[in-house]
């Protein structure tokens, strides 16, 4: 059970980078358990603030019920004490129920509630899903404002109102008029946490937004790079952050933009790039080819520490 009241969950989120490890899996597409929990020590191991299991960047949408319980476990189990573990529900209201209600059992600190599968719908529908998922559990809830799950201000608002353990709003859609009306009605009752792909490189903007944290997909394979980044950008260093973006991120995009899905497929990439191989990812994803991976290699090589043992 979480030791984290959702005010305590939310001071603890907002000051620090944050991070969604991945799933690693064998040759035959099963969860690899020994490689999960030794990446997750990793992963602990440094000064993040939280970290979202079982999530996008984790295949969430690929898991089975049961593996993404047993995913949010392990993590509880693994992660370093101090480190909040979070875990995720999606899919249609009552699947997202009982992911939910799978998370507090597994023992999350919190939880992040994945748009609903498929349909569009209306702000009084996301009020009521919403809504049921809240009161399946006691756990902390950020909500993830992205692609049919588009929250406007005043849903937000009666949300946060009636449910004290919704604390925080995750933005992948990028749109600040949108944020803007979001974080001005809302005020401090909620923390905002940026969530487009590859986070780093909105990061500055969106800070002057109010965001003062954001999701890292690179932190899984470059730590120490990604939370320099993150250090930059809560100082407002922006000759450093430019300087980040032109010689590592921009180059990054480049390699991702070339196929469908590879946001998530580059990571696990950049982790064989660094001897850390989480193994592939499970359709209808694919990963990179070995023209791709090579020029990653090369680009990880230029960041990362001597001491890690990057595959060229």
């Amino acid at each position: 059970m979480t030791t984290y009241t959702p005010s305590e969950l939310a001071d603890t989120l907002r000051d620090g980078l944050l991070s969604f490890p991945v799933t690693p899996f064998d040759a035959a597409l099963e969860v690899d358990e020994s490689a999960l929990r030794t990446h997750l020590e990793w992963q602990s191991s440094h000064d993040v603030a939280g970290l979202f299991v079982a999530g996008g960047t984790g295949e969430g949408f690929s898991l089975a019920p049961e593996e993404a319980a047993r995913v949010t476990q392990i993590a509880v189990e693994t992660v370093r004490k101090g480190v909040p573990v979070l875990g995720s529900a999606t899919g249609n209201t009552a699947q997202a129920r009982a992911g939910a209600r799978a998370a507090q059992e597994a023992g999350a600190d919190g939880l992040l509630l994945m748009p609903p599968y498929l349909t569009e719908t209306t702000q009084e529908g996301l009020y009521a899903h919403v809504a049921s998922v809240l009161e399946a559990t006691d756990l902390s809830v950020i909500l993830y404002n992205r692609a049919n799950a588009v929250y406007s201000a005043e849903t937000v608002a009666c949300l946060a109102e009636r449910y004290p353990h919704l604390i925080g709003f995750k933005d992948g859609i990028g749109d600040f008029e949108h944020l803007a009306r979001v974080t001005s009605l809302n005020g401090d009752r909620l923390f905002y946490l940026g969530g487009l792909p590859t986070a780093e490189t909105y990061a500055l903007s969106l800070l002057k937004m109010g965001m003062s944290t954001y999701s890292s997909a690179m932190f899984n394979f470059v730590p120490e790079f990604a939370l320099e980044f993150y250090r930059a950008v809560r100082a407002e260093d922006e000759a450093a952050v430019a300087e980040k973006l032109s010689s590592f991120v921009l180059p990054y995009l480049d390699i991702r933009d070339r196929g469908a899905g590879y946001g998530v497929s580059i990571v696990k990439a950049g982790l064989r790039a660094v001897g850390r191989d989480a193994g592939p990812v499970r359709p209808p994803l694919k990963d990179l080819t070995d023209e791709e991976q090579a020029q990653l290699n090369t680009l990880v090589s230029t960041v990362a520490p001597a001491s890690s043992p990057v595959a060229v």
